[in-house]
């Protein structure tokens, strides 16, 4: 867990909490996109074109201190779907499986789905930590660091709670 703007993040990967279109928002994306580079970023995801809730893909970093970003889709949460949970673990495994296949060392993840899409932070905490913990326990084998950013002192220390409750 850290406390801190995820785009000034200095891992070689930073996820931005996507809309379909992967277009520029507001939360997360637009931070994201306005550090980057609007212009640039707008380019590249238009090549790309779509991105599937609980999908990922990747682009330059352009102007962040990351030399990647990718891009996932979270579920709107909707407490009557039972998808939600399954969709937001998708999330963090398939930008997880990106690290790997780009050979990167290093990940910084937002809270996903948790701002506009109103995911519960604690559900959501929970989801984002037991699936970066599980996944690297089943890649040994890679050295891999793994960054929660949040800029919130109380979902901050939500988290450092899970994570040492564990």
């Amino acid at each position: 867990m850290i406390l801190n703007d995820i785009s000034l993040s200095e891992t070689d990967c930073v996820v931005n909490a996507a809309n379909i279109r992967l277009m520029n928002g507001s939360g997360v994306c637009g931070a994201i996109f306005r550090r980057a580079g609007v212009r640039e970023l707008t380019e590249a995801c238009m090549q790309i074109g779509h991105c599937n809730v609980g999908e990922a893909v990747i682009t330059p970093g352009f102007n962040l201190k990351s030399k990647y970003i990718i891009h996932t889709v979270g579920p709107i949460y909707d407490e009557e779907d039972s998808r939600c949970p399954r969709l937001l673990r998708d999330c963090y495994r398939n930008s997880l499986d990106l690290v790997l296949k780009n050979n990167c060392k290093s990940i910084t993840f937002p809270l996903i789905s948790t701002g506009i899409f109103g995911y519960p932070v604690d559900e959501a905490l929970e989801i984002a930590i037991d699936t970066c913990t599980e996944f690297l326990q089943s890649h040994k084998d890679v050295d891999i660091s793994v960054d929660l950013a949040v800029i919130d002192q109380e979902i901050y220390e939500k988290g450092v709670n899970l994570i040492n409750n564990r």
